[in-house]
């Protein structure tokens, strides 16, 4: 049969008129135009409207294209929250360049990696890195960048290493110059690299169809309002700051910027901006808790919060909520621009008593909605599991918020891509009403005496003790079971550290084999957005039996 009088006749095709490729880039100039004194960013004392973030942003641009940036070329970025880390999400995507945000807690030989392995071409860089830069710099040797000193008057003087400074290389930019989007939304708009913590960290490479899916994902399953006030409690470093950067931009919203995460200054901007919205990892949830007392009034006003990572414990959630604070649960990872699944509320789960509701509100959800899926598969089959909260299989993404790939490493690409879904290592179960929930990472199951152990289960026990502020669990090597847990836990401010009374509260929740056979107090290492680095804590085990 013919179908050239169809619906999907050849002459119906793509055209200028009809077709224009996604772009983040585009919130930046309908803001601009339509809200032009709007603010855009405050930052200490320093304000800036959407008119001259876009004008600033144009310059920019402008000017690494003067200075050789060429579409597809790399410009990377040291920078804490401040106004130029705002800029340069829209400028360097603008001129053609990817932006790789590069984790500001690295060392040297780190961040030389990430230059050389993305070939980066220009790198901006605040003063308080100066001296890791110039040690990375010195690594790389006739392969270093053009380096760019970004100076911050809250930081204070700093040591240049660059070659210029940021505001003298925006003047040498035309900001009535004139960019078109991408030729291609597949076009990689991002570089962001993982953690490395088994080898060398992989290049996560992303697209403008993604970010611009992701930023509006962001205002639609969070409800947000148009001109929000959102703190960047979150590193911007991190997955491009979850991409609220660019959805910022589309709801000509204001970036209240903070170089590290401190409670009194939280405080302080929430009240003083009116801030509705933050993100952030349990442990700066946790800190607000622990500083309640220098806002005894609570905040005034009733803000969101999305959080991340561990399940919140009711601690956390019933913490917040006397603060005035309302958390989301999110879950995602660097290779789907941050968060792509969503812990959907349901209106009946308020009446829930606070366990409940924290079990209810702590699980990892269902995918947000611009990401096409996300579900827990059998690995080997790549089968779904049953939806019996019980069955574990692994969580894995399909749709358009799922990265590119990896730079230059074809094998790992390939690998994660397996029966044409995204496998995130991520161990967990389907509940009844389809909802996800995380057991475990692959490597953190713990297998004594043949059962497997869930080290998120012992932590959700271990947070619910009063006294933990934060807790995690690693395998302890044991002669007789294989492994045992081991619970690292760190402390309330003013609480002590009582082992025995620890493991009795676990007793009450858990199977005795599941209850951890060791309690260690004290700071736990994590990351620069919050996360605990349990291969630290496995290889401070390793050392100790070693002593033995």
């Amino acid at each position: 049969m013919s179908t050239s009088s169809g619906v999907n006749h050849p002459d119906l095709e793509r055209r200028l008129a009809n077709f224009v490729p996604l772009s983040p880039l585009s919130f930046l100039f309908r803001t601009a135009a339509l809200y032009p004194e709007r603010p855009s960013i405050v930052h200490g004392a320093r304000r800036f409207t959407w008119a001259e973030t876009a004008g600033r942003s144009v310059r920019l641009a402008d000017a690494l294209r003067r200075r050789g940036v060429a579409p597809g070329d790399t410009v990377a970025v040291m920078l804490p929250n401040v106004p130029a880390m705002v800029e340069a999400h829209f400028a360097v995507p603008m001129c053609g360049g990817v932006l790789n945000t590069l984790n500001i807690r690295l060392d040297a030989a780190s961040i030389a990696f990430m230059l050389r392995h993305g070939q980066a071409r220009v790198l901006l860089a605040d003063p308080e890195f100066s001296g890791v830069i110039a040690e990375a710099l010195r690594l790389l040797g006739d392969d270093a960048p053009l380096v760019v000193d970004v100076d911050d008057a809250t930081f204070g003087a700093g040591i240049p290493v660059g070659a210029l400074e940021y505001e003298t290389l925006l003047l040498e930019g035309d900001p009535q110059e004139h960019f078109d989007g991408p030729a291609d939304e597949w076009d990689a708009i991002a570089l962001n690299y993982t953690s490395g913590t088994t080898g060398d960290p992989k290049g996560v490479v992303t697209h403008h169809r993604g970010a611009y899916l992701n930023a509006v994902a962001n205002i639609v399953d969070w409800g947000m309002p148009r001109h929000a006030v959102y703190l960047w409690t979150l590193p911007l470093f991190h997955c491009n700051g979850w991409c609220f950067a660019w959805t910022l931009a589309a709801l000509a919203g204001v970036n209240v910027c903070l170089r590290k995460v401190d409670p009194a200054q939280i405080f302080d901007l929430i009240q003083t901006h009116r801030v509705t919205h933050f993100c952030g990892a349990p442990i700066v949830h946790g800190m607000l808790i622990n500083a309640a007392h220098l806002i005894p009034q609570g905040l005034g006003h009733s803000v969101e919060a999305l959080i991340a990572g561990a399940a919140p414990p009711a601690a956390i959630i019933e913490g917040m909520e006397q603060l005035g604070v309302r958390i989301t649960h999110v879950y995602g990872l660097t290779e789907t621009y941050g968060p792509a699944a969503v812990c959907a509320k349901q209106d009946h789960w308020q009446t829930q008593p606070i366990g409940e509701r924290a079990r209810l509100n702590g699980r990892q959800g269902v995918p947000n909605l611009m990401q096409e899926a996300v579900t827990v598969l059998n690995p080997e089959t790549m089968q779904p599991v049953p939806a019996d909260g019980e069955t574990i299989g692994e969580i894995m993404f399909r749709g358009n918020i799922v990265m590119k790939g990896y730079l230059r490493n074809p094998a790992a690409t390939e690998a994660s891509f397996a029966g044409g879904w995204f496998h995130t290592g991520d161990l967990a179960v389907i509940e009844p009403d389809g909802y996800i929930k995380i057991r475990d990472r692959n490597k953190d199951i713990i297998i004594s005496g043949g059962e497997n152990i869930s080290s998120v289960e012992v932590e959700d026990v271990l947070f619910r003790h009063p006294s933990v502020m934060l807790a995690a669990v690693v395998a302890l090597p044991d002669e007789r079971w294989g492994e045992v847990p081991c619970a690292f836990i760190e402390l309330r401010d003013g609480a002590t550290g009582d082992a025995e009374d620890i493991l009795r509260h676990c007793r009450q929740y858990l199977a005795r084999f599941k209850v951890p056979r060791r309690v260690v107090f004290g700071p736990l290492p994590r990351t620069a957005t919050g996360k605990i680095q349990k291969f630290v804590l496995r290889s401070q085990l390793k050392s100790t039996e070693a002593l033995k």
